[in-house]
């Protein structure tokens, strides 16, 4: 096995007395120098690898799968397995490694078993590459790193079996769509009263670029994704104002606006009317 390489590995130590759901068992990083390869072994647990970029091989089973940035491959447990990095493009990656009870059933949900153990992104949605760089962000947490990992693990799976069933729904990315619109409107729902809320914030958190949200948003609602905020801020403070205990810099406050007098020239922009006069009319 090739030993000359740039490596950055980050260990779990896990209590494996008790079987549970999912347990992690190690994350890392990887740049691989040119034909850099490990092999051939077996593991005791699934391992996922993630590409960043570059390109290389991977070989299971008798076949050999030519992989390059954006794809990904599963090794499962007591398995054979071969991977070697491209002696011109060599892959740098990422990877977490688990087991537990449930493992095998939540790979399979995403379409990933050892006999179908590759998986490729959309271009156009970077979500897994960002979940994978927020697993390598951890290696400077300590008793929470665990949990994060578990969490991002989940969110991982979550989003490749999206991806896979979009996949099998239609050729197009309407279903894609909807699911993103769906996902910015609840972020936008759940944090419209934090006054540091953006939408670059709203589509980092869904995974593709504001652009690409911007398109979302007005193919399906007809507005921007910063109108529809604008609006849903003054949706919900038009309801606030039903309570006459609330002040309007309290309710400012309450929907995202520090300064009550920006708030209030906002509101009447939308409503027509500033909030002091609309709740006298109520």
């Amino acid at each position: 096995m090739s030993d000359n390489y740039s490596h950055q590995q980050l260990d779990i130590n896990v209590d494996r007395l008790h079987l549970t759901d999912i347990d992690i068992y190690v994350s890392g990083f990887q740049n691989c120098e040119a034909s850099y390869y490990y092999g051939p072994a077996v593991r005791d647990h699934y391992l996922i690898h993630y590409i960043y970029e570059g390109k290389g091989k991977f070989e299971v089973n008798n076949k050999v799968y030519q992989l390059h940035t954006g794809q990904g491959f599963l090794i499962c447990p007591d398995i054979v397995t071969y991977y070697e990095a491209d002696e011109d493009d060599p892959w740098t990656y990422a990877w977490i490694g688990f087991n537990g009870l449930k493992a095998e059933s939540y790979l399979k949900q995403a379409s990933l078993t050892q006999k179908n153990p590759i998986f490729s992104t959309d271009p156009k949605n970077n979500s897994i590459e960002s979940i994978f760089k927020k697993m390598n962000s951890t290696k400077n947490l300590k008793m929470v790193k665990e949990i994060k990992l578990l969490g991002l693990l989940y969110l991982f799976l979550a989003e490749l079996n999206i991806i896979r069933n979009n996949n099998k729904l239609s050729n197009s990315d309407i279903c894609t769509k909807e699911i993103y619109l769906k996902k910015a409107v609840e972020y936008i729902a759940k944090n419209h009263y934090n006054h540091n809320l953006s939408i670059s914030k709203v589509s980092s958190y869904i995974g593709v670029n504001r652009g690409y949200l911007w398109s979302i948003f007005k193919d399906y609602l007809n507005l921007s994704p910063q109108e529809f905020l604008i609006n849903f801020r003054m949706d919900r403070a038009s309801k606030l104002l039903k309570n006459n205990s609330l002040s309007v810099a309290d309710i400012s406050r309450s929907v995202g606006y520090q300064d009550p007098l920006t708030f209030s020239k906002i509101f009447k922009k939308v409503k027509g009317i500033p909030p002091s006069k609309y709740r006298k009319d109520l």
